[in-house]
């Protein structure tokens, strides 16, 4: 049995068997059988969480997503976000022509054959999602976007031993090396956070040998990390939300509101003048937006007629509106959940579906209405020192 991509650990008695894994290798795979088979462990850790685990037992049931909670709960960027992801892992894996994680669910498998107790020893994926928002600011979070959603764009074609190459940890220290230059925010809750977490809950596992089988990228942190304790409580707490955004989130708004009524005060024309271009800029920019993303007619003149009300209060966006009207016109049938991940794979299949079209209503809606208040604020400020 070769030992590249394994490591051994020996702490307090215990042994733990380190796979270091590529998620769409055919090779790795393979090894994962071989190692749990010939090491007959005690314990057997993935790197999944209980929800990921029931996705890959019962499979996606997007049939079952309702799109209108998705928009009320806020989470049409986080969803988009999670399905860009999903799309360029299984584009490469599609070329691989392996499935997505089978290392995992080949561990699962193993696990039951060699009657090794089976450890889910991932965070939840919702709280690390959570701990990467917050953690981000205005510009990062647009950053993340951009740069989630422009993966879609490409058709990057990579070799399998390309990918094996990847495994190593000097390929792997540098990509963690620029993706930190890049998203320094994100380092900590996706990388070395779960790294704690992981090695944790590895070193909780029963028995006196475990087999862990993770993504290369955590070995090296796990491999430090498990000679340490760890608050897995502190590690899965969601960080409360900043108080400046809602601050600066009223603030602009008042200060608009303020402006507008007293120039309408000193001098009702220019007053007038003020609230028509605040409708026009804001309104403008949140259609543009909505059309970018194909939406239907009713959606886009929606987004105009909204923006400039929600613009003024900071618990209300153009895009949920805009977004829950092109739902209720253009209502996802079963055919477009069950194909959501094979659209995804192209720009033209992530327009065409209406699920993912509508997530882009919502978020491209409310980008524009973002743009359009910053753009009609200016012009309300200039035409009151012009006027008064």
């Amino acid at each position: 049995m070769s030992e590249e991509n394994i490591t051994r650990i020996h702490l307090n008695g215990k042994e733990y068997i380190l796979i270091g894994t590529a998620h769409v290798s055919k090779h790795s795979t393979q090894q994962v059988k071989e190692v749990i088979e010939t090491e007959n462990p005690d314990a057997v850790c993935v790197e999944l969480d209980e929800q990921r685990y029931q996705s890959i037992q019962e499979g996606s049931k997007w049939q079952d997503m309702d799109i209108f909670k998705v928009i009320k709960e806020k989470k049409s960027t986080l969803l988009l976000m999670n399905i860009a992801i999903s799309s360029f892992q299984k584009r490469m894996a599609k070329q691989l022509g392996i499935n997505p994680g089978q290392e995992m669910i080949q561990g699962i498998e193993s696990a039951k054959e060699t009657n090794a107790e089976l450890v889910l020893a991932d965070r939840n994926i919702q709280t690390t999602f959570s701990r990467i928002w917050r953690g981000l600011g205005l510009k990062g979070k647009m950053m993340l976007l951009m740069q989630v959603v422009g993966g879609i764009f490409t058709n990057e074609k990579i070799s399998e031993e390309e990918l094996e190459k990847m495994k190593s940890k000097d390929m792997i220290d540098s990509i963690l090396q620029e993706f930190t230059e890049y998203f320094p925010e994100l380092k900590r809750p996706l990388i070395d956070e779960r790294d704690q977490y992981l090695s944790q809950k590895i070193k909780n596992a029963p028995g006196e040998k475990v087999v862990a089988v993770l993504g290369a990228a955590h070995v090296p942190g796990i491999t430090k990390e498990i000679q340490k304790d760890h608050d897995l409580k502190r590690l899965t707490k969601v960080p409360p939300k900043s108080k400046a955004p809602k601050i600066i989130g009223w603030a602009i708004p008042i200060l608009i509101i303020s402006i507008i009524a007293y120039t309408f005060y000193a001098n009702p024309s220019a007053g007038l003048d003020q609230t028509i271009r605040w409708l026009l800029w804001n309104g403008s920019f949140s259609a543009l937006g909505t059309a970018l993303a194909f939406g239907h007619p009713l959606a886009v003149i929606t987004a105009f007629f909204a923006a400039p009300l929600t613009s003024l209060n900071p618990l209300l966006a153009a895009g949920w509106f805009a977004g829950i009207v092109q739902a209720y016109v253009k209502k996802p049938n079963v055919r477009d959940f069950e194909m959501l991940s094979e659209d995804s794979h192209t720009v033209k299949g992530f327009w065409r579906n209406k699920v993912t079209r509508i997530l882009l209503i919502v978020i491209l809606a409310n980008i524009g209405s973002g743009i359009g208040t910053f753009v009609g604020g200016a012009d309300v400020v200039r035409l009151f020192f012009e006027n008064i």
